[in-house]
């Protein structure tokens, strides 16, 4: 955990803040494109954001937050009470989507997604590497970062308001798309199903507000040994192994509680995960928020 101070807060949109955040004590842990941070906001919530600024830029974090008017408290405390000066505990940086090696690059945003791509777009063009961005929001008022990608990026970049210029077709793009390039998506769902339809799936990657609707089988009950606190805990059919831990106080840290930020990551040392995230955890990991076990029991590095 790293204690930051509030160094601004401004609007960079309509209902979009940019928050950034000083180090306390020194330097912030390094990051690369594609990391979000955890924020432990003062009203008990933890929520996740992109890191959106400067990779180079030790000193500080960029997160940017649209206030969602459907919130569960966390865009709501930060666009009505956070204020420049209050000091915030957040995470190290996490990466479930880094920016990989590539001859060249398309970015594909909608609204809010620009975050993780801002990054990845200047690290691809500081790197001499050809890319590109399309970036589509209702309108051109409801899209953050719209003057800063027009002054660095300039011709790189392709903004599409829908109210007027209508969905872009990804399709088309992608019958144009260089045979070695790959594509990096983050945006609503609708937009990232587009995606999946329209690019190869060996050179798509792409970053998830929400999970997407799966059906599991029925849920067991099972074990959760926990090795280093010599407890065992029973997880019922009806509860996750999240809450079945925090019940029987064992803490483990959380923020979206669907299985897309990883902030709530445990190492399995025994046993059959069953995951059930977004995010694709290896074998020795599992996320207790939305995973479960597949054998009976399950031993747990906690």
């Amino acid at each position: 955990m790293q204690q930051t101070t509030i160094d601004r807060i401004e609007p960079v949109a309509d209902d979009v803040v940019s928050v950034v955040l000083r180090g306390s004590a020194g330097a912030l842990a390094p990051w690369e494109p594609g990391a979000h941070i955890d924020l432990n906001l003062p009203n008990w919530l933890t929520r996740q954001y992109s890191l959106c600024g400067d990779p180079a830029d030790r000193e500080r974090y960029r997160v940017a937050v649209r206030y969602d008017p459907l919130s569960r408290g966390g865009s709501e405390y930060i666009h009505r009470f956070l204020r420049q000066g209050r000091t915030l505990d957040v995470s190290l940086p996490r990466n479930h989507f880094p920016l990989l090696p590539a001859p060249g690059y398309l970015f594909v945003a909608g609204g809010i997604g620009i975050t993780p791509l801002l990054p990845m777009l200047r690290a691809a063009t500081d790197a001499g590497v050809p890319a590109s961005l399309v970036y589509v929001g209702q309108s051109l008022a409801s899209m953050p970062f719209v003057d800063e990608l027009r002054s660095r990026f300039a011709d790189r970049v392709r903004l599409v308001a829908t109210r007027s210029d209508g969905r872009p077709d990804l399709t088309a793009l992608a019958s144009t798309l260089d045979p070695a390039a790959l594509v990096y998506c983050c945006g609503p769902a609708p937009m990232l199903d587009a995606a999946e339809a329209a690019f190869p799936a060996d050179r798509l990657h792409v970053e998830r507000f929400r999970p997407v609707a799966r059906s599991f089988p029925a849920s067991t009950p099972f074990e959760a040994v926990c090795a280093r606190s010599e407890r065992t805990v029973p997880v019922g059919a009806d509860e996750s192994l999240l809450n079945a831990l925090n019940h029987a106080g064992l803490r483990v840290p959380s923020g979206c509680r669907e299985g897309v930020c990883g902030s709530c990551e445990l190492t399995v040392l025994d046993g059959e995960p069953d995951h059930r995230d977004d995010i694709g955890a290896p074998e020795d990991r599992i996320y207790p928020c939305v995973s479960r076990a597949a054998s009976d029991r399950l031993v747990l590095d906690l």
